[in-house]
Parts: structure tokens; sequence; C-alpha cells
């Protein structure tokens, strides 16, 4: 990201912030990165207005329209990504706040594992950005469910405000390990039970 397309944004904060740069938020992020997760949710900077940065359902990552192929790069942005109280999602820095797109989720749970089979099992989700998380307490799994069809899409918690879309083949998977409990078909996972869609509405 150079020249033109580095300064490029979609909205402003106000005449008197500076415009949004990807290289400089890109290089601030590389600083703040090197011990490890950023703190994010402890920063307070000014929001700079929204960078032109869309996050697909698929989990690709796109900016100024064409997807980012560098794999670190993605992974350095999505180390200082937020999501805050009003449902939008910013990068952040302790100095700049800039505002992005997600379609859907900002992750894709693209796998998992089952640890500890039986009653006390832990499904440990894989995303497409190798983070890692074990459902449970602190990582719920939750299904939205399309009004008109029906359709679930399932999510797991990976922290912060943060959910992975689970991907079709890995909740085909999940469903083949399912358990019934209450009226409701669902996951087991670090001592809690999901509940996916009442057990009256499954096919026999």
């Amino acid at each position: 990201m150079t020249g033109d397309q580095s300064s490029a944004t979609t909205a402003r904060a106000g005449d008197d912030a500076p415009a949004p740069d990807a290289d400089a938020l890109a290089r601030t992020a590389r600083e703040v990165a090197r011990r490890g997760l950023p703190p994010v949710h402890l920063w307070n900077p000014p929001f700079c207005g929204d960078l032109d940065i869309r996050i697909a359902r698929d989990g690709l990552w796109y900016y100024l329209g064409t997807p980012i192929g560098r794999m670190p790069l993605v992974k350095l942005f999505a180390s200082i990504l937020r999501r805050d109280e009003d449902g939008k999602y910013y990068l952040v820095t302790p100095v700049e706040k800039v505002g992005i797109r997600v379609d859907d989720a900002p992750f894709v749970a693209v796998d998992f594992r089952v640890e500890n089979p039986g009653p006390d099992q832990v499904l440990v989700f894989r995303t497409n950005l190798d983070d890692e998380a074990a459902a449970g307490p602190e990582h719920p799994i939750r299904v939205e469910r399309d009004p008109e069809t029906g359709e679930p899409s399932p999510y797991v918690h990976i922290r912060a405000r943060l959910e992975a879309l689970i991907d079709r083949k890995s909740f085909y998977r999940l469903v083949e390990i399912g358990e019934h409990e209450n009226g409701w078909f669902g996951l087991r996972s670090g001592g809690v039970f999901f509940p996916i869609i009442p057990s009256a509405e499954l096919e026999v």
C-alpha cells in the first residue's frame, strides 16, 4: 500500500483530523504488537475517520476493493481490531482509531478439534488467521437463524466481542457430535451446553 492508496479514506472525523493512513497504521501496529496481542481494550485514542478496509463474510480482507494478499499484514491488522459497544469495528492504536467494514464476523472458524472426548469434552476452534479458542464459558457458541429460510449461522466467540463464523464443513462435523438436552439439540464444550435448534425441528 503505497502512494495515493495509503491515504485513501471513505470518511473524515472532522476537517482538522488527519486522514487515516494504512501504511502509517501498519507501522504503529507493528510496534505495539512486538510483545504479543496489543491491549486495544485499554486504549482510547481519537477517532480519525473510516479507512477503506472491508472484511468479507468468507474472512478475506480487502483494501480499496482489492484483496490483501499478505497474510502477515492481515494478522497485524487483526491484532489491533476492536468492536466497540456501538457494534462497529475499528482498528485501534494508542494514537488513532479508524473505522472499517465487516460484512458478518471478522473471523472464520475453519476447523476444530475435540479434546478429552466424552462428558467433559472441549471443542477447540481454529480461525482462518490461526487463532484458537476453546468453546466454554469465556468463548460461547451461538447460532442465528435466517427468519425467512431458517438457515443457521453459527458463531464462536474469539476475544473481546470478536466472533468467528463457523464454516459449513466444520458445522456439519459439529452436528454429528451434537446431543439433546431439555428439548434442544446442541453442543457441549467446557462444561457448557450450547443450544442450536429445538429438538422437535430435527428431521427424524
